[in-house]
């Protein structure tokens, strides 16, 4: 069995679907970091059958809304002295802005360097989808 040491101070994101670590892990650019980081990839769990687990070291800014499109399900943790001294959790955002593009390539936020994409949450078929502020056409969103 792996160990991995608790962190005194930090922030963990945890329950993250296996597989999406590697995707936040990258966007966080956790990589280019001084202080220790430690990516954990198909950690056991109770609840996910398999998860992936990333532990920081020190205190950063994290941007809620990427994690819960990336993953709604994630947890992120702040720790102070080996505590838990908060917990939050991500929702898939009603509005977005920069995140990601329009799949419309006529969309003028495509082609116009000033217009920076805007969307907002459409539930289309019982799935999930973004709808284009300039040009209404669904997006489903990745990240």
């Amino acid at each position: 069995m792996l160990t991995v040491n608790s962190i005194n101070c930090g922030i963990v994101i945890d329950h993250i679907t296996a597989g999406n670590g590697i995707k936040i892990f990258e966007k966080l650019k956790l990589d280019e970091v001084i202080f220790p980081v430690v990516l954990l990839i198909n950690v056991p769990s109770n609840k996910l059958g398999r998860k992936d687990i990333i532990k920081i070291e020190n205190k950063i800014d994290v941007d809620l809304t990427m994690l819960g499109l990336i993953d709604p399900d994630i947890t992120v943790n702040i720790i102070e002295d080996d505590k838990i001294v908060n917990k939050m959790n991500t929702i898939i955002p009603k509005e977005v802005q920069g995140l990601f593009k329009c799949k419309n390539p006529r969309c003028v936020s495509n082609s116009d360097d000033y217009a920076t994409p805007k969307f907002r949450l459409a539930h289309s078929n019982g799935k999930i989808f973004y709808r284009c502020g300039y040009c209404e056409e669904l997006t489903s969103y990745t990240i």
